[in-house]
């Protein structure tokens, strides 16, 4: 099966049930479904061809859908880009990926013109929300193209399963982006899985505050289009109570969240326990949830199944917890998702015993296929497996399981702070600060320390104006070893996040830097 399959499947199934609400609009997937066929044929017109690179820069909105199932549908591979990406970062994501067209919005352009000048491979340009002509040289507006009847090519005119479907940037925390490489059999299997365990069905009605330029956001609008359920798009959580409303309103029944967004929710003091019940179930991936706001949201969703995951871009999933296990381990991120292989090795490639930490590694179909053009990253990630046949990824996270086989992130490789000769997760420090009344985020970083080689600082963000600095470590001494104990503490407003909406300690590491020196 290919991608697009989903919404053509959902189309004939469920022609007049509403697909997405955005907004004011509310389309049904017969609506998608023929918007997306007149955009595929629009786009094979102007030149678009099999295995052609269309990167979608847009933000959660209608249009976006429309445009990464127009893409599949011309055979194309589509490219999620967030609509906050700077001009010089789009031209080199373009000119990374070749890229033949650009589809934007009208108040992208000043942005996109300045990229496009830049990118001599960009043969065409789909803008909506542009009035009169098009606004770039070979451009074609949205609209127009969705008012002239168009047939997209035929299932097998637009490829195979194992051609590539999404090419998806990594976010480049560690130098330029890399374009992760993934077919329609990874995508396919991907969504599968996660629709198996959160037990998807078309009655769900899910809510994406989340970008589509982030894979966690990107796969509620193809689970959606997989089930049949219902997709409400919003831009941002910068309103919650707004989103609160649109929750009731919708009667929405599926709830993504990240760590960043569950700490707001968390200091709503009108928010009530059971207020939601329609709200079937929560999930969170970008960064585990510390403990103490697991059980938070367990109270004021009483009803709700939570489903802590740990994902990385390069296959989209790799674990969930089943909600049956929370009580008994809340610190855990679960086990593999179905149809999948996820343990534990040590830096020779043997697995290692329970308890022992190594680095995660994932076997399955969801694997990516690697960077593009990138051969020197992709043998780093992708090494030989357990089989000849095959190659496993190698996270770079490590983790360590228990006695039955439950896995729990340790930290990044890169993120381990050794001081005092010991090595420290800045992960295991965050939970307990987040246990702290009044804390609402979080980070754990090292700074050089002449004596200790690197001294532990905790960068928080508090409710409590009267929190002081020995409050916090008055409070990590009660539930760390001493060794662990933040030495410096800073408060700040807030805490600099990637645009998945993870907190960032590189950030946070590069600002310490600049006021050091």
């Amino acid at each position: 099966m290919r991608v697009e399959q989903f919404l053509r499947d959902s189309s004939r199934r469920f022609p007049e049930k509403i697909a997405v609400v955005a907004g004011d609009r509310r389309l049904t997937f017969r609506e998608i479904d023929v918007a997306s066929d007149r955009l595929a044929a629009a786009l094979r017109r102007h030149g678009v061809t099999r295995g052609d690179r269309v990167v979608v820069f847009m933000d959660n909105r209608w249009e976006a859908v429309v445009g990464i199932f127009a893409v599949l549908k011309a055979g194309a591979v589509f490219s999620p880009i967030n609509p906050s990406t700077k001009a010089d970062k789009l031209a080199y994501l373009l000119n990374n990926c070749r890229a033949a067209a650009l589809i934007t919005l009208g108040s992208l352009l000043p942005v996109a013109r300045d990229a496009l000048a830049e990118a001599p491979s960009v043969k065409l340009a789909v803008v909506t929300g542009a009035a009169g002509k098009p606004a770039v040289a070979g451009g074609i507006r949205f609209e127009d193209a969705l008012a002239e009847p168009g047939i997209a090519p035929s299932p097998d005119a637009a490829g195979i399963e194992l051609d590539l479907a999404m090419l998806i940037y990594t976010s480049g925390s560690t130098g330029f982006p890399k374009g992760v490489m993934m077919t329609h059999q990874n995508i396919v299997a991907a969504a599968s899985s996660i629709t198996t365990y959160l037990e998807n069905t078309p009655d769900d009605i899910i809510l994406n505050v989340l970008p589509i330029s982030f894979d966690y956001g990107l796969y509620q609008v193809l689970m959606a289009m997989r089930v049949g359920a219902t997709l409400v798009l919003e831009k941002s959580f910068a309103f919650p109570q707004a989103i609160l409303n649109k929750i009731a309103a919708e009667q929405v029944t599926g709830l993504p969240l990240v760590p960043t967004m569950a700490a707001i929710l968390l200091q709503m003091k009108d928010l009530k326990p059971g207020a939601y019940p329609h709200i079937r179930y929560i999930t969170n991936t970008a960064a585990a949830l510390p403990p103490a706001h697991i059980a938070r949201l367990q109270e004021l969703f009483p009803q709700a199944r939570i489903y802590s995951m740990y994902g990385v871009t390069e296959c989209k999933r790799c674990t969930y917890l089943p909600p049956g296990e929370l009580a008994k381990r809340p610190g855990s991120v679960g086990i593999a998702i179905p149809g999948t292989e996820a343990y534990v090795i040590e830096d020779a490639g043997q697995r290692v015993p329970p308890g022992t930490v190594g680095e995660l590694v994932i076997r399955g179909p969801h694997v990516m296929k690697g960077y593009w053009e990138d051969p020197e990253a992709t043998d780093r990630a992708l090494r030989p497996g357990p089989f000849a046949w095959e190659k496993v990824l190698h996270t770079g996270d490590l983790f360590r399981a228990d006695d039955e086989g439950f896995l729990y992130f340790v930290a990044r490789k890169d993120d381990i702070i050794k001081t005092r000769g010991e090595k420290v997760s800045p992960k295991e420090i965050e939970n307990v600060l987040y246990a702290l009344a009044g804390i609402r985020e979080a980070a754990v970083i090292g700074v050089p320390d002449a004596i200790l080689g690197m001294a532990i600082k905790a960068v928080v963000v508090s409710t409590h104006a009267a929190m002081k600095e020995q409050d916090v470590i008055r409070h990590c001494a009660k539930h760390l070893e001493e060794f662990m104990i933040p030495k410096l503490v800073e408060f700040r407003d807030s805490l600099p996040k990637t645009d998945s909406g993870k907190i960032s300690r590189r950030l946070i590491d590069a600002q310490s830097l600049e006021e050091r020196e």
